[in-house]
């Protein structure tokens, strides 16, 4: 199980909706995500294909889109996996195979998972919600 997918039932989706939602976004057919939603993964796929070719319009783009700050978190956070793909790659790293954003649990028994707060949660209008 990569990350996104150990985020994505964090959030609580179930197996078939991380398969259903990661297999949309992979495929590259994004009509079922908002407009802002596709912004941030064309983005995220130019950066990831070609770093260099990143220009001021890509960014004019994500953030007409997503507005200023949340195009801002969409380009550290996205720089930020970009970058740890690349060194996990290049060292050979193996992913985890137990869900590491799920809490541990403890004597007292399992522990809930972490529930988004609402400043990391995307506004409803992002969502397209």
């Amino acid at each position: 199980m990569g990350h996104t997918e150990m985020l994505l039932a964090v959030a609580g989706l179930n197996q078939e909706q991380i398969e259903q939602r990661t297999g949309s976004m992979a495929s590259g057919d994004w009509a079922g995500f908002s407009l802002a939603e596709q912004a941030a993964f064309a983005f995220a796929r130019k950066q990831a294909i070609s770093p260099a070719d990143i220009t001021p319009a890509d960014i004019g783009q994500l953030t007409e889109k997503l507005g200023r700050e949340r195009a801002l978190d969409a380009i550290w956070w996205s720089s930020r996996c970009h970058f740890m793909t690349r060194v996990a790659d290049a060292f050979q790293l193996p992913l985890e195979k137990e869900n590491v954003f799920e809490r541990q649990t403890d004597e007292k028994g399992p522990a809930s998972s972490p529930k988004p707060s609402e400043s990391t949660r995307l506004p409803d209008d992002v969502r397209g919600k």
